[in-house]
């Protein structure tokens, strides 16, 4: 079973470790206006707050404590994005549109119902594929249906490319779905027809620039249409290098002018094992310091998402992790019943967690202006979860990085990584990839990592502290920056005596 999802006992038992701990500097963190896109209560209306507080795509802080789920239900598309492939699937992929198993309606109910049982955890069902939600729109709401009647504290949650979306805003407001992603990746069609081959349209296809020019205005009408309406609309893009990248701020643009809620802008995958138009043409995809640098360029615009991982149409668990292979249809319980007491805890407890890092971050003010005449610094944490440095390096798939600085520690993104551990010695070939996957990094906040290990990134100029272990992240990362600017100023008083 994964060790991702955080228990009830985990996180108390990590809470008590870290009350045993009387260590001086690591308070510190971030504040909430300091991380730039709305993570917490301070960012955004109490009414707003209360419909993304659990949902892990729409609130960073949400995403350490909750998980969500997609249900395969919508197997066709109406659209073809020179990027996807729904045919290939690998059980260690993760990519949308892709699925191991093709759900009805009755099945996907079978499905929530068995992960509810064993994820306190889950907050969020969302049908995102393997098709268009709205393309099989009588499967998607008969779906949504079934489950709020025995799952009522669960928001549901659905994915469109948007074209057959002002069809069915008003059933999406009669179902109660008050989050929408819309995948945007062009408002200009001579863009769009480099991106879309073809789309399918009131019973014809269309190709060219004349289908961009549909699916565009589609978009448009039903983006504008949804969040008149008061629902929280996340757009995706897809930021393919030469194509679309330095058309993202128009986009950016667009959405806020028409209310969106956030923006995610995710690297194109173009593997070429994957069979795509554009993995098999070569067209490669951003480097993470150009997708960092097109975030960088869009902030002040509409709210920006960096902490999606571009999950797969059947995916379950925290962002970051799949338990999908756990939930197969062979796999699950005749008849699953979630206890409402167990779910109702494990949200008491996260609450409880939330407070305590507010008040921590009470006092990052005084523990980073030290750090005034400090640059940024980047530190990298290893986590299971919860908001805390809870995981040990060893095990770590991809690492959470924060960028730190007088202004407050924000959340920038996150590096996938092989996990390299053997047994706790740690594979040499394996990290290689994980120290040039670090590169920029200057600390890495681990709950343990071995000797060898930690020599390796030492060499490489990479500091891995364990002296934080299930702390919360944010105060730790404040902590280090603090500790960092002191030690550079003792040491030059010492060179200057």
């Amino acid at each position: 079973m994964s060790q991702q999802v955080i228990s009830l006992d985990a996180i108390l038992s990590a809470r008590a470790l870290a009350d045993t701990r009387t260590r001086p500097g690591t308070s510190g963190g971030c504040t909430a206006r300091a991380c730039g896109s709305p993570s917490t209560a301070g960012d955004m209306a109490p009414d707003v707050w209360a419909r993304v507080k659990d949902h892990p795509c729409y609130s960073e802080e949400a995403h350490h404590y909750f998980a969500r789920m997609h249900v395969a239900v919508a197997p066709a598309c109406n659209i073809q994005c020179n990027y996807c492939n729904r045919k290939y699937d690998c059980a260690n992929e993760s990519r949308p549109g892709v699925v191991s198993e093709r759900l009805e309606p009755g099945q996907a109910l079978r499905k929530v119902l068995a992960v509810a049982a064993r994820v306190p955890q889950l907050s969020v069902v969302g049908i995102a594929g393997p098709g268009d939600a709205l393309h099989d729109f009588r499967r998607t709401f008969e779906t949504f249906r079934l489950i709020a009647k025995v799952l009522p504290d669960v928001k549901m949650c659905l994915s469109t490319n948007g074209l057959a979306l002002p069809d069915h805003v008003d059933a999406i407001l009669d179902l109660n779905i008050d989050h929408v992603t819309i995948t945007i990746n062009m408002v200009d069609p001579a863009i769009g027809e480099r991106i879309y081959p073809w789309i399918f349209f009131r019973h014809r296809r269309w190709t060219g620039r004349d289908a961009a020019t549909i699916l565009h205005e589609r978009q448009m009408e039903g983006l504008e249409r949804l969040t008149a309406a008061g629902v929280l609309v996340k757009v995706n893009s897809v930021m393919i290098p030469g194509i679309n990248d330095h058309h993202l701020k128009e986009v950016n643009d667009a959405i806020r002018a028409r209310g969106a809620f956030l923006h995610n802008v995710m690297p194109l995958i173009s593997d070429p094992a994957h069979g795509t138009r554009f993995g098999l043409a070569g067209q490669r995809g951003p480097t993470p310091a150009e997708l960092s640098a097109v975030q960088d360029q869009l902030a002040g615009g509409a709210n920006l998402m960096r902490h999606c991982r571009q999950c797969r149409a059947d995916a379950v668990g925290l962002l970051g992790e799949d338990r999908g292979a756990e939930f197969t249809l062979g796999q699950l319980p005749v008849a699953a019943v979630p206890d409402p007491a167990q779910r109702a805890a494990y949200r008491s407890v996260v609450e409880e967690e939330r407070e305590e890092r507010r008040r921590a971050a009470q006092t990052t003010a005084s523990a980073l202006a030290r750090g005034a005449d400090a640059p940024p610094m980047l530190v990298a944490v290893c986590t299971r979860g919860g908001g805390r440095i809870n995981q040990h390096f060893g095990h770590a798939r991809e690492f959470q990085v924060f960028e730190v600085d007088r202004r407050g520690v924000r959340f920038v993104g996150h590096r996938r990584a092989d996990n390299y551990c053997q047994g706790g010695y740690g594979d040499d070939p394996a990290l290689d990839g994980i120290v040039a996957a670090l590169t920029g990094i200057t600390v890495v906040l681990a709950a343990q990592i071995g000797a060898c290990p930690r020599a390796e990134l030492a060499r490489a100029g990479i500091r891995v502290l364990d002296d934080y272990a299930f702390e919360h992240i944010e105060p730790s990362v404040g902590a280090v920056f603090a500790a960092e600017h002191d030690a550079a100023h003792a040491a030059a008083r010492a060179a200057s005596a």
